[in-house]
């Protein structure tokens, strides 16, 4: 449970202080900021996002399926198969997975493998 409080506690730091006006403008594909490439911004601020779930999880491997998951998510909302609200709802949905995985794999002695194998299903299905 803890967790999964830092978890949602880095989420709002990260998609609302540390994005800042630049990346949440430039990240939107369908209206990119003149002479910046929305991919850089997208990568940017997914990595923040990135960074913050492996410092609070102490896990690489989840740091990199937020990575794709965040990207994914966002793209999704700037193409706008959903809104704001539906984009939050699957943050937390993602940070919910990462905090129970790490129940599970606490509980169940996984091995390593199998948290890569998790990690590359995750990616694969947010692509």
């Amino acid at each position: 449970m803890d967790t999964l409080f830092w978890l949602l506690c880095a989420h709002a730091l990260c998609d609302y202080p540390l994005q800042g006006n630049f990346l949440a403008l430039g990240k939107d594909h369908r209206h990119p900021l003149p002479g910046i490439p929305w991919q850089h911004c997208l990568f940017a601020h997914a990595l923040i996002h990135a960074g913050a779930v492996a410092l609070v999880t102490g896990s690489i491997a989840l740091g990199l399926a937020e990575l794709a998951a965040h990207a994914a998510i966002d793209y999704g909302k700037s193409a706008g198969i959903y809104g704001f609200h539906m984009d939050q709802v699957l943050h937390v949905a993602a940070k919910l997975a990462w905090a129970g995985f790490l129940a599970f794999e606490a509980q169940n002695n996984v091995p390593i493998f199998l948290k890569e194998v998790f990690v590359k299903c995750f990616i694969s299905a947010c692509s």
